[in-house]
């Protein structure tokens, strides 16, 4: 099923988006239903209009969210790990049968091609059903040997950190705004998202799934506002938070957090390389390099922004790139006809262009793009690739995320590995070649959470049991593998003695006692042990 387009009195939508479903969905909002602060209401990519508006929470609606959301997290807490995993896995079930709706909603919110949000699809449903099947065994007691064996137990275990504030970002409203409220939810905790102003629907459509799929109520609630208002209140209450969004964002909160002593995770900005060696396969290169560069129109926090290429080949792979590149079905609409969809925003499309421009007007050469389509969308910017990058040039190491990449010759691999650890961003990385044993041996000297090699960003992506974040100014923490559920639990040791309290019996000297342990520490050295 794919929807038509209706034009309604807040923007084109599809014809299945009543005002029932929308009123419906609001109710999720953990704000007044009247009264309070003016409704939020997004403008759509397509058309430049309103989308539907959204009830705005204040810093006191915050704060009463937290308070229910503590209040219910402890009989979530209570049920087993598989109790919660059949929730979820009817969750998962549920959204792979409706996944049109939702795809829908994400394409008219934020405006990418439908393969790409159906890839959002893919993704939550993969990282729910892992988690689901993996979260008893990530969460497990862990027996450990005690100070003195045999005579002690002890074992360390997890216990839920509480409640955990959620702010996700417009780019991918699906698998940010529910990829961490998953394992927060199975690890035992109870969760407050905050929906972004650009994609609320898409939020409470899930909230609202995960109601059918049997989510108790404030188990998992969503406010929504401004961020400077509504994402510091939810900062400054939650026990723990997720943060994903840009780096100066992400210092701040980091900052909120530590002053509380509560922890963060936060998945921050990138300006990824991929590296094109000497005897890569140009055609699987450029392929790949189009899909990590255009995926999403740029508009993803590992896409691909720098392609560093050995002199050798550089030429031969430039034009293959350049012709994948035109290529490339650009546009608007709610079926699988557009490969490369719009930009989310004005200020997004304000500042591709800029990036743009500035690096043109300083010597840079456009190859193919390089300007707006306002005959196929307000916000559609052209594909662009472009050479002659310089380091004074706004693009070369600031973040544009667009549909924008910049070609950069180098003669050697210790020169490519050096110009991809420039600048201080460390999130995700490429490399191409048919030598996978040398490529394997660079990938380690890159400073990068990942490193993808022969394929151009998802492969890490997509390996939801290994950890994906950042180093450097790309963040701190993981998402995904044990590292993305542990973090939503404290360890806890709890040791107990079969023998009463540890140190001398009664009657012997402590000279004594010292003077035996002094021999048991000498025998275990000789005898290898720990």
């Amino acid at each position: 099923m794919t929807a038509t387009l209706e034009p309604t009195t807040t923007s084109v939508r599809p014809a299945w988006v009543t005002d029932a479903k929308l009123a419906s969905w609001n109710r999720w909002v953990s704000a007044p239903v009247s009264g309070g602060e003016e409704p939020l209401t997004a403008t759509a990519p397509y058309d430049a209009q309103p989308t539907a508006p959204v009830p705005s929470c204040t810093a006191d609606d915050v704060a009463a969210t937290v308070v229910r959301a503590r209040a219910a997290q402890s009989s979530w807490a209570g049920l087993t790990v598989a109790a919660r995993a059949e929730v979820l896995l009817r969750f998962h079930d549920l959204l792979l049968e409706r996944q049109d709706e939702v795809i829908d909603l994400v394409q008219w919110e934020m405006g990418k091609a439908r393969y790409h949000a159906w890839m959002e699809i893919l993704q939550v449903a993969n990282l729910t059903r892992h988690y689901a099947r993996r979260a008893a065994a990530y969460l497990a007691d862990r027996p450990v040997r005690g100070a003195m064996p045999l005579l002690t137990k002890v074992r360390e275990v997890r216990v839920p950190r509480g409640v955990v504030g959620i702010v996700s970002p417009w780019n991918y409203p699906l698998y940010l705004g529910v990829g961490d409220a998953v394992p927060a939810l199975l690890a035992g905790c109870s969760v407050v998202s905050k929906a972004d102003p650009q994609t609320p629907l898409t939020m409470l459509w899930t909230r609202a799934l995960m109601g059918e799929a049997g989510l108790p109520a404030h188990v998992w609630d969503v406010v929504a506002g401004p961020g400077a208002e509504v994402g510091t209140a939810l900062v400054e209450s939650a026990d723990y938070v997720c943060f994903t969004g840009s780096t100066a964002t992400g210092r701040i909160v980091s900052e909120a957090a530590a002053r509380r002593l509560v922890g963060a995770s936060l998945e921050l900005g990138g300006k990824n390389p991929l590296l094109v060696r000497a005897d890569a396969d140009l055609d699987k290169a450029a392929a790949g390099t189009v899909d990590a560069v255009f995926t999403n129109t740029g508009q993803m926090c590992i896409h691909i922004e720098r392609v560093i290429v050995h002199e050798s080949v550089y030429a031969a792979f430039r034009d293959k790139l350049v012709a994948a590149t035109r290529a490339l079905a650009v546009g608007q609409s709610f079926d699988f006809s557009c490969q490369v969809g719009s930009l989310a925003s004005a200020a997004q499309l304000e500042k591709v262009a800029a990036h743009v421009e500035d690096a043109v007007a300083k010597g840079a050469t456009v190859l193919c793009g390089g300007r707006a389509r306002p005959d196929l969308g307000p916000y559609v910017y052209e594909p662009t690739v472009l050479e002659g990058v310089t380091d004074d040039m706004d693009l070369c190491l600031g973040e544009t995320f667009g549909p924008v990449v910049a070609l950069h010759r180098v003669s050697s691999d210790d020169e490519a590995v050096a110009l991809a650890n420039q600048g201080s961003y460390g999130l995700s990385a490429s490399i191409f070649s048919r030598d996978t044993r040398t490529a394997q041996a660079l990938a380690r000297r890159i400073r990068a959470g990942s490193v993808n090699i022969n394929d151009g960003a998802a492969l890490a992506a997509g390996s939801v049991e290994a950890g994906m974040g950042g180093m450097g100014d790309s963040g701190l923490g993981r998402r995904h593998g044990a590292q993305g559920i542990q973090r939503f639990t404290e360890t806890q040791t709890i040791a107990l003695s079969r023998m009463g309290p540890v140190g001398p019996p009664p009657g012997m000297a402590l000279e004594t006692f010292v003077r035996l342990g002094n021999s048991q520490l000498k025998a275990l050295r000789r005898l290898g042990s720990r």
